[in-house]
């Protein structure tokens, strides 16, 4: 037995460091050597249960409770699986056979009330979800006679086990009546109500069971929370060694209430100690979800973990534990936390891959690509490049060629903007641009690009040549009305000026009363509009 008790003790320990798989190991090699004892089906119940193995957990439990049928513990661990498994009913009932069992046991009714709070909750989300249902339809005559229906119970049960469809179904008047009579309105007084009723006081965010008040309190939470009530005041004047001791003292006469050990974590926060801060937090949580704590509190105790790693600046490891508190409870600031560290860890691993010589070897790879025509592949090698270094501007003019020769000329001008940002004395940069926009057939704006090159060198001849097509095509084009549409309405700066209800206007007023359109151009941001307008051939003044 001495090899047995060792193996427990080595397991316990495992499982309060969070090593689940070894703690299940010393508990399967123990309960090997002593195959009746319900203490091992417990606790290897509750490693199960810790490591998300619901099935495992119920079937430990169950057989810690065939052992030893007496024993409160072993109907807490069997809830528990069993509420982790989405069975609340089951659940409640587990409880209720424990209560039965050993009445005293505090663990089992404050479980038993968790329970019941989240039925009530679900029952008051989805009223078909009720476990009374039928007999309460069959006592209102209103829907005594539906239940005769086959389609009608059919479809009670759809709103029961998916009551996200209940929108869909709002038009079928039985739903309508069978709302009323579950939420116990009556639908026709309403109706005929002339005086307009008062709107309802606004629910609460959340609901949960009120806290049982202080002197219906056992007497050793009275003093849990005396202990508690001292330490926070230490707390609050950073009299930390005092809180402590206050809050361990809390701990002693309440073992299974969490908040007590999350209080000493938030100490530890103050002083610095992250590394026993976590520890804590951890403690904190195993006893929270051992003792079904709202689950309000474990998260808290997830964002205190994250916030600790924030502090030391390990943000992969924050963004961790944010994310478990949110998928607990979602809170504003943790959320605004999260993302604020998500997107340090995102900057990070943008700065942390930049490497110039790697991009000098994807930008070579691209070339190659280029010249032998495979557009895709030089695109492929070229974002690479970009990625490896974001600052070379020539990485981005050549990624609008590619671009270009893919006939993606929006992306091909937000490369080349990008690229004339980063160096606004490379040519190519307003020379490329300049080729994607008369590739869309916009003379003007290609035109103005062109010009920008032969302001950085006048002696260009691709800006020279671009400059010259452009002058050429723009007086002999010929395009159709629906051509011309279908190219203006492509660039972003067209659209955004014919969804704009006053412009539109002032088109429509352009075009009964020509002469308005001398007062519009008095207004340059007018005007400016209506001359992109005329570039692109939408409009024609004659």
């Amino acid at each position: 037995m001495e090899k047995v008790s060792a193996l427990k003790d080595q397991g316990n320990k495992a499982l309060s460091a969070g090593n689940i798989d070894e703690a299940v190991r010393c508990y399967t090699e123990a309960l090997a050597l002593d195959p009746s004892n319900h203490v091992l089906y417990s606790n290897r119940s509750a490693a199960y249960a810790k490591k998300g193995n619901y099935e495992n957990a119920l079937q430990d439990a169950c057989q810690t409770i065939k052992i030893k049928p007496d024993w409160g513990k072993g109907y807490s661990r069997k809830a528990a699986a069993l509420e982790f498994l989405g069975r609340l009913e089951d659940a409640k009932a587990t409880y209720h056979e424990g209560i039965r069992q050993e009445p005293n046991n505090q663990q089992l009714k404050e479980g038993l009330q968790n329970i019941e709070a989240r039925l009530a909750e679900k029952t008051m989300m989805n009223p078909f979800a009720m476990p009374n249902l039928y007999q309460k339809l069959e006592n209102d005559s209103r829907t005594r006679e539906l239940l005769s229906d086959p389609s009608y119970r059919e479809l009670l049960e759809q709103l029961r086990n998916k009551p996200s469809e209940l929108g869909t179904k709002l038009q079928d008047p039985r739903v309508m009546t069978t709302l009323s009579v579950l939420l116990g309105l009556n639908l026709s007084e309403m109706e005929e109500e002339e005086e307009p009723t008062p709107p309802p006081p606004p629910k609460p965010k959340e609901t949960q069971p009120p806290p049982p008040k202080e002197e219906d309190l056992p007497e050793n939470k009275k003093k849990a929370l005396e202990e508690k009530e001292l330490g926070n005041a230490a707390y609050k004047n950073k009299d930390f060694e005092t809180a402590l001791k206050h809050y361990e003292e809390a701990i002693k006469h309440d073992p299974t209430n969490m908040t007590y050990i999350s209080n000493q974590a938030a100490v530890y926060f103050e002083k610095g100690d992250f590394e026993k801060c976590r520890e804590l937090c951890n403690k904190a949580i195993d006893v929270g979800r051992e003792n079904r704590e709202d689950y309000r509190q474990i998260a808290k105790a997830l964002a205190r973990i994250g916030n600790s790693y924030f502090k030391e600046e390990k943000y992969k490891e924050a963004v961790q534990y944010f994310n478990k508190s949110l998928t607990e409870h979602r809170t504003p600031d943790v959320l605004k936390k999260c993302q604020q560290a998500e997107k340090i860890v995102k900057e990070q691993e943008k700065i942390a891959y930049i490497d110039p010589e790697l991009a000098l070897e994807e930008k070579n790879k691209g070339n190659d690509a280029f010249q032998k025509g495979d557009y895709p592949l030089a695109m492929k090698h070229y974002s690479e490049a970009i990625k490896r270094n974001p600052n070379d501007a020539k990485l981005f003019s050549n990624r609008a060629a590619c671009y270009t020769k893919l006939l993606e000329f929006q992306l091909a001008l937000k490369d080349c903007e990008e690229c004339i940002k980063l160096e606004p004395t490379f040519i190519k940069g307003y020379t490329r641009k300049g080729a994607a926009l008369e590739a869309m057939k916009d003379f003007t704006k290609s035109m103005d690009a062109y010009q920008k090159a032969l302001e950085l060198d006048s002696n260009s001849k691709e800006a020279t040549e671009g400059m010259q097509r452009c002058m050429i095509s723009q007086t002999t084009r010929n395009d159709s009305p629906e051509e011309v549409k279908k190219r203006a309405m492509a660039d972003p700066e067209v659209q955004q000026i014919m969804s704009d209800p006053a412009m539109r206007m002032i088109l429509e007023q352009m075009q009964k009363d020509p002469q308005a359109l001398s007062d519009h151009l008095k207004n340059p941001v007018i005007a400016q509009k209506i001359q992109k307008l005329i570039d692109v051939g939408l409009i024609a003044i004659r």
